[in-house]
């Protein structure tokens, strides 16, 4: 079965694209709802800049003209949809892909995830996979911490940065730099066990030992640690130096970390924030 046209397995996806796109709230979003839109929902641009990528393909999908789109497409959709686990699973299914397993790292964002980044607008959030490659933030993290788009692959993975010596601006205490690296190297760890069929834990531990003596003495001596709530030291090119109360959660049956970023009321670190979502919504106007 070709899938071409509006028929088959092309038109089946397509269909369910568009039903998906037109029940989100541009105001979800954050996108204005505005009083000129023909139909409910997303316009198929809007759900192309969400993705991150072309509105031509888009069109091409929901028309069934392409039909094989890639598992790292089909999870930029569903992200940018909002959709839920099984809704994740289908869209694969319709994409003629192998669904997302427990043997690999999940990466989808929950609806209750998606709902604190959409939420806390005025907090620093970023999301995390199992072995710390970032994969979600919302505004004021970008403006905190500068913009991960222009990153790719292992340059968002915090881990690989912080053992490799790429730049930040986060800055820690022999003490901090300690439970960072014994917490990190514990969840690596943890990633490999828990996830066999997924080469990509593996394989970042595998780089990490051959260029980062530091972490290879770790990972032999089995150190273990936990994350807890405490000081980050972040220097801004801009506001300067924000001590930040740091807390990292992890979400139940997905394996996510989510790490938000706040500040106690009247301090001059919460100023700082402040000023930093005044700076974050000129850069976007």
């Amino acid at each position: 079965m070709s899938g071409e046209g509006n028929g088959g397995r092309g038109g089946d996806l397509g269909g369910a694209l568009r039903h998906w796109r037109e029940r989100l709230d541009p105001a979800t979003v954050g996108l204005p709802a505005g009083r000129n839109r023909r139909t409910a929902g997303l316009r198929r641009e809007e759900l192309a800049m969400l993705a991150g990528m072309s509105a031509d393909y888009v069109i091409r999908l929901e028309q069934g003209r392409a039909t094989s789109p890639s598992p790292q497409i089909l999870t930029a959709l569903a992200r940018a949809l909002r959709l839920s686990e099984a809704e994740l699973r289908h869209l694969f299914v319709l994409a003629g892909r192998t669904p997302p397993t427990s043997a690999r790292m999940p990466t989808h964002l929950t609806p209750g995830v998606q709902r604190l980044l959409d939420q806390m607008s005025a907090t620093p959030v970023g999301v995390y996979d199992a072995v710390w490659t970032l994969i979600a933030w919302n505004r004021m993290y970008a403006a905190l911490h500068g913009d991960p788009s222009a990153l790719a692959g292992r340059e968002r993975n915090c881990v690989w940065r912080h053992f490799t010596g790429m730049p930040g601006r986060v800055a820690h205490t022999p003490e901090q730099e300690a439970r960072f690296e014994a917490a990190t190297v514990a969840d690596l760890r943890a990633a490999t066990v828990r996830y066999p069929g997924d080469p990509g834990p593996r394989s970042l531990v595998r780089e990490l030992r051959r260029v980062s003596e530091r972490f290879a003495g770790l990972w032999d001596s089995h150190t273990v640690g936990t994350h807890m709530m405490h000081t980050k030291t972040v220097r801004h090119p801009e506001v300067g130096t924000l001590a930040l109360d740091c807390d990292v959660l992890t979400v139940p049956g997905s394996d996510l970390h989510v790490t938000i970023y706040t500040a106690a009321p009247g301090t001059e670190a919460a100023d700082k924030l402040g000023l930093l979502g005044v700076i974050g919504t000129q850069a976007m106007s």
